[in-house]
């Protein structure tokens, strides 16, 4: 249950920080924005590190294995340079929907193949159907503008 609860919460940071990145960059410009969006991250998790104990330490990076799952601060940063200019073309509801649809496939493959270290799930129709039913729901959500 805890799961799901800061599940939704992630969702709704993510919509809201979407939203306030593209404010910002219409003041500034995307990789000023991102740049400020990436340093505030490091400064909130330096600092909830000092706070929570400082469990673990930083020379642990240098053992990580494969070397690859260290890109996920690059991902960070294009992440958030795609978010913003997906809000800033589509708007907050529409880009989130493609977004969040993108999310759910990509995690899906991810799981069903146990890519980079996942555990392997069998196949599921429901989670395909699942996935079907969400694609179905963008494009209702999109019908008009799809069909006129």
């Amino acid at each position: 249950m805890w799961g799901m609860v800061i599940s939704v919460i992630s969702g709704v940071l993510m919509a809201l920080q979407g939203v306030f990145n593209t404010q910002v960059t219409k003041q500034t410009s995307v990789w000023v924005s991102a740049s400020f969006v990436q340093l505030t991250a490091l400064l909130v998790c330096l600092a909830a590190w000092l706070v929570t104990g400082r469990e673990g330490n930083f020379s642990g990076i240098l053992h990580v294995k494969p070397w690859y799952m260290l890109l996920g601060g690059v991902m960070g940063a294009f992440i958030t340079y795609t978010v913003i200019v997906g809000m800033e073309q589509l708007g907050p509801a529409k880009a989130v929907l493609f977004i969040i649809a993108a999310q759910i496939i990509a995690a899906y493959l991810v799981e069903l193949f146990g890519w980079f270290g996942s555990q392997k799930a069998g196949f599921d129709w429901q989670k395909l159907v699942g996935v079907a039913v969400f694609i179905a729901g963008i494009v209702i959500f999109k019908w008009k503008e799809l069909f006129s």
